[in-house]
């Protein structure tokens, strides 16, 4: 195993930082938030037009992620970045400028029943919920079950009846209904269960440039807000809680490094990927709350910027499972 990055890895995240430092300014975020939609389209095309997303290797994605994650920038490369690394590990053209995943399932204690069934002709009928960059999507990768079997189905978005749902941390995700929708089967069993690994650790991904932003702001915020003629950072309990921050950090770093090494290598992954969700989930709840505590009051000031990453450090904790499930994941697979 081999934690260095390459030249090119390393060039594709000062490449990301550059631009996100540059466009997703709070400021600049404010006024793509009040639109409605978070979703900053002009940030997209920026990083569109700096990145080919079908060139980029897992690893190379997962940097550009970790930067995403950082500013809290209000793109969707998380699960389009998944897409397009499952699609070319197929050898299937990617050619649509947005992809959306409708995998629902994100929780084991959900119902076994499928929520998308496929006919004969691999027309898909049923729904999807929360389905983020849903309502932007040009075409869609859909979980469902099938005369064949579970498998993944490609779907064009034009004529999908989409309905918005609007999530805790500002952004609209979909309500996708399938009635009869024509598909193209394009993987078994096994791609549906590569597709949900992809999903997890690019999401992971995106919550450790979550936490380490979090960090980095709430430190930062401790070193200059005084009380008691004093900065705050001094104080034992204050202190004491970035340190376990800056731990979870490491441990979530280190667990995602080996996830994402593990499937860029074409190694077993499942264990591994769970571990590193495990780690997002529990070291998001715990930075997201210290960062809101540290910083009081403005924690909870939507013209702030501690915010974005309470809301959003949340929503990626229980993403595609939060710790609990990735735990039961990891105990049967040792159990087995």
């Amino acid at each position: 195993m081999d934690f260095l990055f390459t030249p090119e890895q390393d060039e594709a995240a000062a490449l990301a930082a550059e631009i996100l430092t540059d466009k997703a300014t709070p400021e600049h975020m404010l006024a793509v938030e009040s639109a409605g939609d978070r979703f900053d389209r002009d940030l997209w095309a920026t990083l569109g037009d700096a990145f080919d997303w079908t060139e980029l290797d897992l690893l190379e994605l997962t940097r550009v992620l970790v930067e995403v994650g950082r500013k809290v920038a209000p793109v969707p490369l998380a699960v389009h970045g998944a897409c397009v690394a499952f699609l070319g590990g197929l050898g299937l053209p990617t050619d649509r400028a947005l992809y959306a995943a409708a995998v629902a399932e994100e929780r084991d204690h959900l119902p076994a029943a499928p929520t998308v069934v496929a006919d004969e002709a691999d027309a898909l009928t049923g729904t999807k919920t929360l389905v983020r960059a849903g309502m932007a999507a040009d075409a869609f990768l859909v979980t469902a079950t099938g005369p064949q079997g579970t498998g993944v189905y490609l779907v064009d978005a034009a004529g999908l009846d989409r309905q918005p749902q609007h999530t805790s941390d500002g952004d609209v995700t979909a309500l996708v209904t399938f009635d009869a929708i024509p598909a193209t089967r394009i993987g078994d069993e096994a791609a549906a269960g590569l597709l949900g690994q992809l999903l997890t650790v690019c999401a992971a991904a995106e919550q450790l440039g979550v936490t380490e932003g979090a960090l980095a702001l709430t430190a930062s915020y401790a070193k200059t807000r005084e009380q008691f003629g004093r900065p705050i950072g001094t104080f034992q309990a204050v202190s004491q809680r970035l340190a376990d921050g800056f731990i979870d950090v490491l441990g979530q770093r280190l667990t995602l490094w080996q996830a994402v090494w593990r499937m860029h290598e074409g190694l077993p992954a499942a264990t591994e990927v769970a571990v590193a969700k495990l780690w997002a989930a529990d070291a998001g709840h715990r930075l997201a709350h210290t960062t809101v505590h540290v910083h009081g009051g403005v924690g909870i000031d939507l013209d702030g910027e501690a915010h974005r990453y309470f809301t959003s450090a949340k929503r990626f904790e229980f993403l595609f499972g939060g710790a609990t499930d990735q735990a039961l994941t990891i105990g049967r697979a040792l159990a087995g």
